[in-house]
């Protein structure tokens, strides 16, 4: 089995208003058919401290610091075309979508 992207359960979350808000049609099935690809992270309560401290040291939203904290505990490139997460801390494996 491929490894498949990991994402936070809130970016999920942050995903889902962003498509209701733009009203698309069949939000529920794009939601399962995005669900069925990913394996979703629920924050631990290490992981939330973790974001809090990015969102902290850096000018990012609170969502965008659970991005960086999910894909730094696993070791993972965060794919994203975020320029509050792109100019970040270069320490950061971030590949720049733009």
């Amino acid at each position: 089995m491929a490894n498949r992207p990991i994402m936070s359960w809130i970016n999920l979350g942050e995903v889902h208003y962003i498509l209701l808000r733009r009203a698309l049609p069949d939000v529920d099935v794009t939601m399962r058919q995005l669900r069925r690809g990913l394996t979703l992270d629920l924050p631990s309560p290490d992981m939330i401290t973790a974001a809090a401290r990015i969102k902290a040291a850096w000018r990012m939203a609170y969502a965008d610091a659970f991005a960086v904290a999910t894909a730094n505990s696993h070791g993972a490139t965060l794919a994203t075309g975020d320029p509050e997460i792109i100019n970040g801390d270069t320490a950061w494996d971030v590949e720049d979508l733009r």
